[in-house]
């Protein structure tokens, strides 16, 4: 259930909209999570558009993308942080119209401490969240 936070200049993409559920179901696809409610509700990116002159590298360029994504301890193994990396700065890039952008995003990945990630008012554990998660699952096979 990531939280994605994309930080770009205005005007760098062409649908702010869509980036946001490309990015929420790429991760979503990624972490290999079931597609149930809980995660589909839960899952989502948030798209902040800043002034040019509210960025910049040591240069003065202000082209460039910042992307955060936050998960509960241990969603991503090795291989699905390198996934989720190469996802995300293809999806940014496209939706810049702008292939050279996937030299210029930066994807950074964070956990949030064991019993930090919180949802429907309680700060969870992971194992309060596999078993929310079967619970959901067993509700939606009984009809």
């Amino acid at each position: 259930m990531p939280m994605i936070d994309v930080y770009a200049a205005e005007g760098t993409f062409l649908d702010t909209a869509q980036l946001a559920k490309d990015l929420a179901a790429a991760v979503m696809e990624a972490e290999g999570v079931p597609n149930i409610p809980m995660f589909r509700k839960n899952t989502a990116a948030f798209v902040h558009e800043l002034p040019a002159s509210a960025l910049a590298n040591v240069d003065g360029d202000s082209t460039y993308v910042r992307v955060q994504v936050l998960t509960n301890a241990g969603a991503l193994d090795r291989d699905k942080q390198i996934t989720v990396v190469a996802k995300l700065t293809e999806l940014v890039a496209a939706s810049a119209g702008d292939p050279s952008l996937t030299e210029r995003t930066w994807v950074l990945l964070t956990e949030a401490p064991e019993g930090g990630w919180g949802l429907w008012g309680h700060a969870h554990l992971n194992e309060e969240l596999v078993a929310a998660a079967r619970a959901e699952i067993a509700k939606l096979q009984q009809f």
